[in-house]
């Protein structure tokens, strides 16, 4: 049975951690990370940094090179059923005769951690309450492959949601998403961790739409990586610092546009 957390401790402790393939230098190492009930980590770096690695290791999906990892206190796969997990955005295919609120079923039932199932009422009880969370109730029973990208998005979310996690991880869930529906999910998983205490990481190249709401940024580059408030981190000077390399962070309207990193995906600017 697993150990219950103490409430206030971290739900997830990495410390000294290393994690890389059997040829060539690891992705990152000497990772001290910890994430608090409530606390809005995002995680930020260019292609190939490992930012969807490090969310396979809290799910227990990757074990480490080196170094140790806790999640809710526990090994990561003895959380499992604590943790939500949002993948990255996938068009449904057109021919897919599956309802909204049956795809949010699927993370009750067992579909991804093998949760055991509720009786009829408790589980169409949790399933509502997750669509409602995530404002998806007006389209609960319309197929999911109609829907647009950015409700298919809140659908994965709800379906992560359903289990009532303590911890929410989040792979890329504003890709491919415009810009109001960016906002729409990050306002979303901010509303779930202040009103439930949930603590998030939360991987994105778009660091714009989150930006209210983030408390920590993780930014992962070339094996190297620093942690900090996003007023510290996200600095010229910081990230040239750790890519060796002249990098400009500049601010417009309150937005913010990184310049100079390979492969990143320059922050949009929002009109007057």
């Amino acid at each position: 049975m697993m150990s219950e957390m103490v409430e206030g401790t971290e739900l997830v402790r990495l410390s000294g951690a290393a994690l890389g393939f059997e040829a060539g230098e690891p992705l990152w190492r000497d990772l001290d990370l910890t994430v608090r009930p409530g606390e809005f980590v995002a995680v930020l770096g260019a292609n190939g940094s490992g930012k969807t690695t490090l969310l396979r290791s809290l799910l227990g999906l990757l074990p480490l090179s080196a170094g140790t990892i806790s999640v809710l206190g526990v090994s990561p796969k003895a959380a499992r059923r604590q943790v939500g997990y949002v993948p990255q955005q996938r068009r449904f295919d057109p021919l897919t005769p599956v309802r909204a609120r049956d795809l949010v079923g699927f993370g009750y039932d067992g579909h991804q951690w093998g949760l055991p199932m509720l009786n009829r009422r408790q589980r169409r009880e949790r399933i509502d309450a997750a669509l409602a969370e995530v404002g998806a109730t007006r389209f609960a029973d319309a197929p999911a492959s109609r829907l647009s990208g950015g409700q298919q998005q809140l659908l994965r979310i709800a379906q992560a949601l359903v289990v009532d996690p303590r911890l929410l991880l989040c792979d890329e869930p504003l890709l491919s998403l415009d810009l109001n529906h960016q906002r729409e999910v990050s306002a979303v998983v901010d509303r779930r961790r202040r009103e439930h205490d949930t603590g998030v990481v939360f991987v994105t190249h778009e660091i714009n739409p989150v930006l209210p709401y983030v408390d920590r940024v993780l930014y992962l580059a070339g094996g190297r990586f620093t942690i900090g408030p996003v007023d510290e981190v996200m600095t010229s000077e910081t990230l040239t610092r750790l890519y060796g390399t002249p990098v400009d962070v500049v601010r417009v309207r309150d937005q913010l546009v990184v310049v100079g990193v390979p492969d990143h995906h320059a922050a949009q600017v929002e009109p007057a």
